[in-house]
């Protein structure tokens, strides 16, 4: 089961996208954008290269000029395949030529330019060699919110992409625990993410018992054991976008005090999703969080920031943390996820993706936050 497929992004989206990324970088101060293969591609053209290789290739925008891709000859075929190659202009370069000297061609040369964060420096380098005048700066860095507002398309595949993922937790929450190793349930959840219409997953952690007390635990060969809690944090990509979701489950009968410590995070949790509405502060998320955690005296346990962004990547701004002063916007989505870790002995973390609304915010996880009991 895969769902109905969503309606596809046209030339028309990609255009609107190139408009506004270019109208933001001159906004702030930038003579334009220089975005590598990645993500950030990806959304604003439709184009991934059929293979990232030391062959330059770059989305060049600025605001009152026409989009410019460059690309090799030999890919300048896929490129023109692309849905948002009609709002754009290829300029193609075969091997022996040098392609920073044609990039350099569109570029002021005194300008300062906002990069995608996974550009090559091989690339970069070449630019600044043939153009010692310009200056850059990461496209994070300068445009943090870039993609982080969704329009109505990209929150239906956001929902879509969630709601996939609680079916592969309420399918995953049946199979037998105890007695099998973490990596045998991590690629069961793998598998039934990929079952429910993910192209790409991207993580399958499965932190049992005292591994739990550590967030990004790779599951591995430990068995787990009647009485483990177990932490399950699973996501990818499908049709383009991100889910990520956490539940943390118990084998068998759970003690009085992993019960109560599981309610404080559930707590702390809802506290957080409470917290979101328009115009609150990223931090004040983290903040409503973290306060209910630390009251019960558990504060030094919780050792991470309680949220980020998502959409085209599983982690991207915004961030949910203490000093994030950005104020929320209708159509942010982004993770709520307290935990608290207590080392040697369990962890616990719930997680939904929210996103908000036009009074309030919107979980796009809906399986049960109460203990779940496993065998």
């Amino acid at each position: 089961m895969t769902g109905t497929a969503p309606v596809p992004f046209t030339a028309d989206d990609y255009k609107a996208r190139m408009e506004r990324a270019a109208r933001q970088a001159a906004d702030a101060g930038l003579a334009g954008l220089l975005v590598a293969p990645g993500p950030d591609l990806v959304w604003l053209t439709g184009y991934a290269p059929p293979a990232v290789t030391e062959r330059l290739t770059l989305l060049v925008l600025a605001a009152g000029r026409e989009p410019v891709l460059v690309v090799p000859t030999l890919e300048a075929p896929d490129a023109e395949k692309a849905t948002g190659a009609p709002a754009l202009t290829l300029r193609d370069w075969t091997d022996g030529k040098d392609p920073y000297a044609l990039t350099a061609a569109l570029l002021d040369g005194r300008g300062r330019f906002g990069v995608s964060d996974n550009a090559w420096a091989l690339h970069l380098l070449g630019l600044q060699q043939a153009l010692p005048g310009t200056s850059y700066v990461s496209l994070t860095e300068a445009l943090p919110m870039l993609r982080a507002v969704k329009d109505a398309a990209e929150l239906e595949r956001l929902a879509a992409a969630g709601a996939a993922a609680d079916t592969a937790f309420e399918e995953i929450r049946n199979v037998r625990f105890s007695g099998r190793r973490e990596s045998e349930v991590a690629a069961d959840l793998a598998a039934l993410l990929r079952r429910f219409g993910h192209a790409q997953v991207d993580f399958t952690i499965v932190a049992s018992g005292p591994n739990g007390a550590n967030p990004h635990h790779e599951a591995g060969d430990r068995r787990i054991e009647r009485g483990d809690m177990v932490v399950l944090d699973f996501g990818g990509l499908k049709d383009g976008y991100g889910s990520d979701t956490s539940r943390t489950v118990h084998v068998g009968e759970p003690t009085e005090e992993e019960r109560r410590v599981h309610d404080l995070v559930r707590e702390a949790q809802e506290a957080g999703f409470r917290a979101v509405r328009p115009g609150a502060a990223c931090q004040d998320v983290d903040r409503a969080a973290r306060a209910v955690i630390a009251g019960a005296g558990y504060g030094e346990y919780f050792i991470h920031r309680t949220g980020h962004g998502i959409g085209v990547t599983t982690h991207e701004p915004p961030y949910m943390i203490e000093g994030e002063e950005r104020p929320l916007v209708p159509g942010m989505c982004f993770s709520v996820e307290p935990g608290v870790y207590l080392p040697g002995r369990f962890g616990v973390r719930i997680e939904d993706i929210v996103t908000v609304t036009e009074d309030g915010g919107r979980r796009l996880n809906e399986t049960e936050r109460e203990m779940v009991i496993v065998d």
